[in-house]
């Protein structure tokens, strides 16, 4: 099992904290480190001011969300990246909910969520292979495009920079069970939000085509790399409470009452009733008592937290399953050497 880290969203801290711990997780023998956006700073630009500072470790986005950009914008970015870092990138890319894809980005959330993701993964790997003028007669995505407020005179076109890679990787945030088996059949890789080594069965009919085509140990190489808070700690509450907070969050803010797939995911992960609780009391503005809801058991499932012997245990459960790199939220340079040492 490879280790990444994770450094989620740039805040207003300094720049160069990022660049310090991507530049000590390359030391350590770190995989890759991977950014995040939501609805503030974007995800390639400080991944690009990593890229300049490192010349090894793999960079990826996790996740750049679709309704952000065209696909054949997106591809750009990739295909850029990866010729100023020699081959480096990996493109992880979510679709978001409906809160931000129409209260952020002011475009209509998909009624078919699989299809748009199916039609803007196929535009980028046409934009990626450079074989042909991109075309693609979509629902979502029209090239050229077709509405009738346009001028007609849109024509195909190929990019002008020849991709470094044609198989530049592309990985899809997913969380859905009929979205994690499309992503097996159309990515390179999967980039779960909740993992938890100790329940299989909860993905294990979406990773059933994964099976099939060969994949855990077969000749297809599949990426799967679930982000986890790792912290080396005595104090398990203490150590606990980023992730409870995190998921305080995303389960109560990140998605609407009635439409919320980070809900959905925990209820399918055994603590349904607890999900609708932590998103009451965080809907009704009630969010420290929301982070305090989020059980200590859920929370230390999805994440290394404790002691170093602790976590050594823990780890051998990640990596007896099919998880091929995980992803170590932490921001602490103690914890990343820890973990680089038991990962061996």
């Amino acid at each position: 099992m490879r280790l990444g880290l994770a450094l989620g969203y740039w805040g207003r801290g300094p720049a160069a904290d990022q660049v310090m711990l991507a530049r000590e997780a390359e030391r350590l023998g770190y995989d890759s480190v991977w950014t995040a956006e939501s609805w503030g700073s974007d995800a390639f630009t400080p991944l690009t001011w990593i890229a300049a500072q490192t010349s090894r470790i793999k960079l990826g986005t996790a996740v750049a969300q679709m309704a952000a950009r065209s696909p054949t914008a997106t591809a750009m970015h990739a295909l850029t990246l990866d010729h100023l870092s020699g081959g480096r990138m990996m493109l992880g890319l979510g679709l978001s909910g409906p809160q931000v894809v129409e209260g952020w980005y002011g475009r209509p959330f998909p009624a078919s969520p699989l299809t748009a993701t199916r039609e803007y993964v196929d535009v980028v790997r046409q934009v990626l292979r450079r074989a042909a003028p991109v075309t693609l007669d979509g629902r979502f995505h029209s090239l050229p495009y077709r509405g009738v407020d346009g001028t007609g005179l849109g024509r195909p076109l190929k990019p002008i920079t020849h991709p470094l890679r044609a198989g530049l990787p592309v990985l899809l945030g997913a969380e859905g069970p009929r979205n994690v088996a499309q992503t097996v059949r159309i990515a390179d890789g999967w980039l779960p939000l909740y993992w938890s080594p100790t329940r299989p069965e909860v993905y294990e009919a979406s990773l059933a085509g994964l099976r099939e085509a060969g994949g855990e140990g077969g000749p297809r190489s599949f990426l799967i790399a679930p982000m986890a808070r790792v912290k080396v700690c005595d104090d398990m509450a203490e150590g606990l409470l980023p992730v409870k907070a995190m998921l305080g969050f995303y389960i109560g803010g990140m998605g609407h009452a009635a439409r919320n797939f980070h809900v959905d995911l925990m209820a399918r992960m055994g603590y349904e009733e607890e999900a609708h609780r932590v998103q009451r009391l965080f809907l009704e503005g009630r969010r420290e008592e929301a982070v305090l809801a989020v059980p200590d058991a859920f929370a230390d499932e999805i994440s290394l937290v404790g002691p170093r012997r602790r976590i050594a245990e823990r780890l051998e459960l990640w990596r007896k399953g099919p998880v091929t790199d995980l992803l170590a939220l932490s921001p602490d340079p103690h914890t990343l050497r820890v973990l680089a040492e038991l990962n061996g």
